[in-house]
């Protein structure tokens, strides 16, 4: 992990080179949280993700139907070599601040492919506006 200190502009001019160069994919389905006890726990080879608190085990699994709380995934892997500490709360923040809206983001490690990429999660119902301000801060 980075540790920089930086002024909010060159903070904002280093993640914009971040995102500029990640690999970006979008998701064509939707995707839910299906909850499972901790006790009765069962693997669904569907799952893009796997988390757990106290109480439940939580799979990220594409959406089995419209009365479920759905979410349009895309996922960032970044470019190996380049500091992309920040990246979240940048890309959260600007999102919040341009569309109103909350994201969700899970963090895996693949050291093969540049170390840490995320999957972040919009809700479905305004995808289209989030992957467009994604696109339009890539250019």
């Amino acid at each position: 992990m980075y540790i920089s200190s930086e002024t909010p502009e060159q903070t904002d001019n280093r993640l914009r080179k971040v995102i500029e160069t990640s690999e970006l994919k979008i998701y064509d389905m939707e995707y839910f949280f299906k909850e499972c006890p901790i006790e009765k726990f069962e693997l669904d080879e569907r799952a893009l993700a796997i988390v757990r608190d106290e109480e439940v085990w939580s799979f990220l699994i594409p959406s089995e139907s419209s009365e479920t709380e759905n979410f349009k995934l895309f996922s960032f892997h970044f470019k190996d070599g380049l500091d992309n500490s920040g990246f979240v709360g940048w890309l959260a923040s600007t999102i919040k601040r341009e569309l109103g809206t909350g994201v969700f983001v899970v963090c895996g490690q693949n050291t093969r492919r540049g170390g840490i990429f995320d999957y972040w999660g919009c809700p479905a119902s305004i995808a289209d506006d989030v992957i467009e301000l994604v696109r339009k801060l890539r250019e």
